[in-house]
């Protein structure tokens, strides 16, 4: 059976544990993803000739298999595996693996390099059929462990990597998707750190195109040109160096190379930019036309350098701290000079605390050379609110990041959100580019209205900011409210009637009832689609058709957000459907059984029963053996009132004087000695009649609970013996409208609910706010102040002396 994508994961994750205590994660990081990459490029390219990766004899996985165990298997995998291997694809600054202050010393080495290998040993990581295009699960693992590395790594060791949502914003902002793309196409990242965000780039073009980048540290460049051929990009050029002091990648003429695309998360304000280069003699001319960075602050340096190596026609978008947008002296001439010039295309405001290594904001500034001179004016975003909070870091959601790319590339303009600001209004406010100059995305207060607590009513704004509502259901606010004097209105059902009236307004059902048959109509088609899903299907493709399909749906439809609805498929997608789809990928519809078996911390195993992980238990039970579920749940019921009956029993006799008293614990043996110990004595009839009572309840519920035990192992049986006999068509009912589809089902209608429940609540809110007006509550205060007052007095306290 296939493994799973979260099986794989915590797999290789575990390897991790192998690690920990004799390094932290930026440097274990690399000896796991080493043990990764010789294994898929074992499975891979062993054996297969002219393959772009060379396997020297001897030095595959298998070879390294054969190492466990021996003495001195740390120095034997760097001579006959990583050595020969590196030397043969030009692969340099390797962990080493022989290294006793990381993996320990003797034993110690030996049996952590032996189970670390035994972890990649196990026989459904098998890559050898891994194909790459578009669907690599291995580049997502390695994406998923570069995450949790970077989150490891700590504030001073996780800028390696770029959150693979920041990348995907980048590659689908600068348009190269709908651009035609060759092999000749450019695409490069000068600070390329372990190439997510080159690949990410890549991946969104519509040919393969030639992936250039450099890095300044060593490891990190040798995982990106690891990272380039595990996402099956072998002949990606990645340089190692310091791309400010020393760029590699120049033409014959000693000049810079210019690219089609560029993009970059260079290190924020790098302090130590400008060693080994005399900014104002440039020989690649970067400053000369724009002026020159402050000293310790490089973030323009890093900018003016993407400018710097971008054809005429070129784009690209660099991530940085949002000082570059308002910062003053240097920097700001510097702006005025791009902004003149018309290469800024757009900023993006992110939200802070995004990415590993500072928690500061930062901003994607987008760059495009074409045309730059007609431009006049930049798109701005301000997605700094739209997030979810991850652990100790902030992360974009799949909607934030469909909602940055939609209005960005469509420069759709909203309110709060984002505006075209016009070059004109950017000069009077000194070329400042600070996105809340021009965007207020304040959310606006609720503001108590004083007249309306003075003389009542409910003020007419606050019923008219629920306009989107009264869109829908234009008789449903007469229906709420009524007049009470120009500009305030009062409630015209009671409170508690408030929901009612709502959720029975016929123009309020037929809404839900319009909003249900849209999402009848997506689910219909989606089960046709889903229903044809066969082997070696791409569940990328899948779930990008699915999503896209379901935005297009709810795009225009009032009060919902159609990225809210959006959210709740890739939520399930990512934690259940994706795993899903890759067994329907490798196996087909097929739903297969197998035993569940657990390790304790003392490694005997223990036997936890069966599962199938495409059609869980559950699924079966309710489809075909209801009847049998409804005997067991009546079952349950009844064993629950006779435990409760006996719970009931126990403290009604449980005082120093019940017939549960002379028990240090009530339980049926000592019920029975109790019984024994009394037998005859004529004064305690009543003990004797209470404790056979609990007696009779303990041996009824002794045999219910048999009773139980034996019709679930029944049931279990039955589910279990069911799964052979299934036909393909009952399997793809099961998954995907007993699994999949009900599951969406139920989150998108909740959602319903929940917009739904939010005009009641602010209705109700606002009844309640001004339902009392300050006089009125001044009487009543004044009236119980009088009633305590006299009471005060007939108990002989003197009031006001």
């Amino acid at each position: 059976m296939a493994i799973k994508k979260s099986e794989l994961y915590s797999s290789l994750w575990q390897s991790c544990d192998e690690l920990r205590g004799g390094m932290d994660a930026s440097q274990y990081k690399d000896y796991v993803l080493v043990l990764l990459f010789v294994k898929y490029v074992s499975d891979k390219y062993a054996g297969v000739p002219y393959a772009p990766i060379t396997i020297p004899e001897g030095a595959s996985f298998t070879d390294m298999i054969a190492l466990k165990g021996k003495p001195d298997i740390g120095d034997q995998i760097n001579k006959k595996i990583i050595g020969p291997l590196a030397n043969a694809n030009k692969l340099s600054d390797m962990p080493d693996f022989n290294d006793p202050s990381k993996l320990g010393s003797g034993s110690e080495m030996v049996e952590r390099l032996t189970n670390l290998i035994a972890i990649f040993e196990n026989k459904s990581l098998d890559f050898s059929k891994n194909r790459a295009e578009g669907d690599d699960i291995l580049g997502d693992a390695y994406e998923y462990l570069m995450r949790h590395f970077a989150t490891e790594s700590g504030k001073s060791k996780g800028q390696f990597y770029t959150p693979a949502e920041v990348s995907r914003i980048m590659a689908q902002i600068i348009g190269i998707r709908d651009a035609q793309t060759t092999n000749n196409t450019t695409v490069y990242d000068p600070t390329c750190g372990s190439g997510s965000l080159l690949l990410k780039v890549g991946d969104e073009a519509s040919a393969k195109v030639t992936l250039y980048g450099q890095e300044k540290d060593a490891a990190t460049s040798g995982l990106a040109r690891m990272n380039m051929i595990l996402h099956n990009n072998p002949t990606a050029l990645i340089k190692q160096g310091n791309t400010l002091a020393n760029p590699l990648f120049t033409s014959d003429d000693g000049q810079l190379k210019t690219f089609d695309y560029v993009v970059a998360n260079p290190p924020f304000s790098d302090k130590r930019w400008s060693t080994g280069i005399d900014p104002l003699n440039d020989p690649h001319e970067r400053f000369k036309h724009f002026g020159t960075p402050p000293a310790k602050q490089g973030d323009y340096a890093y900018l003016l350098h993407i400018v710097r190596s971008l054809k005429s026609t070129g784009k690209g978008a660099c991530i940085l701290p949002h000082g570059v947008l308002f910062r003053g002296n240097a920097e700001a001439d510097i702006r005025k000079n791009l902004i003149r010039k018309g290469y800024i295309k757009g900023i993006i405001g992110l939200p802070a605390n995004l990415f590993y290594g500072t928690g500061i904001p930062a901003c994607t500034i987008v760059i495009d050379k074409e045309n730059a001179h007609t431009r006049k004016g930049i798109f701005m975003v301000d997605a700094s609110s739209g997030y979810l909070k991850d652990g100790n870091k902030n992360r974009l959601r799949d909607c934030d990041l469909h909602q940055i790319v939609d209005v960005f590339n469509k420069r759709l303009e909203i309110a709060k959100y984002s505006r075209m600001v016009g070059v004109e209004e950017i000069e009077k406010n000194d070329f400042n580019l600070n996105i809340p100059r021009y965007i207020d995305s304040q959310q606006a207060e609720d503001i108590q209205d004083i007249e309306g607590h003075l003389k009542g009513g409910i003020p007419g704004v606050d019923v008219d900011a629920l306009q989107p509502y009264w869109n829908v259901c234009p008789q449903l606010r007469q229906t709420l409210f009524k007049a009470n004097r120009p500009g305030y209105l009062d409630l015209a059902v009671a409170k508690q009637a408030i929901k009612p009236t709502i959720y029975e307004h016929p123009e309020f059902v037929n809404f839900i009832n319009s909003m249900n048959a849209l999402f009848a109509d997506w689910q219909q088609h989606s089960t046709e689609t889903l229903k044809g899903l066969q082997a070696g299907c791409h569940p990328k493709n899948v779930i990008s058709l699915l999503a896209e399909e379901l935005l297009a749906h709810y795009t225009g439809k009032p009060l919902i957000d159609k990225y809210d609805v959006y959210q709740h498929l890739m939520d399930y997608w990512s934690t259940v459907m994706q795993d899903d789809c890759y067994l329907i990928a490798a196996d087909g519809w097929k739903a297969e059984t197998y035993r569940v078996i657990e390790k304790d911390k003392k490694g005997k195993e223990k036997d936890k029963g069966w599962t199938c992980d495409l059609v869980p238990k559950p699924l079966i039970v309710d489809r075909f053996f209801a009847a049998q579920q409804s005997a067991i749940r009546e079952q349950e019921a009844m064993l629950e009132s006779v435990a409760a009956h006996m719970t009931e029993m126990e403290e009604e006799h449980g005082g120093e004087e019940g017939a549960f008293s002379e028990l240090d614990k009530v339980n049926k043996a000592n019920v029975t000695a109790r019984l024994k110990d009394i037998k005859g004595d004529k004064d305690a009839r009543e003990e004797a009649d209470a404790l056979n009572a609990w007696l009779k309840l303990s041996t009824n519920e002794a045999d219910r609970k048999k009773a139980l035990k034996e019709a679930e192992a029944a049931l279990d049986n039955l589910a279990y013996t069911k799964y052979p006999k299934l036909t393909e068509a009952e399997i793809k009912t099961l998954v995907v409208e007993d699994k999949w589809l009900a599951t969406i089902s139920a989150a998108i209608h909740g959602e319903m609910d929940r917009i739904s429940q939010a005009l009641t609540q602010r209705v109700k809110e606002l009844a309640e706010r001004y339902e009392t007006p300050l006089p009125q509550a001044s009487k009543q205060v004044a009236t119980l102040e009088q009633k305590v007052n006299k009471h005060l007095e007939r108990m002989g306290f003197v009031i006001n002396e």
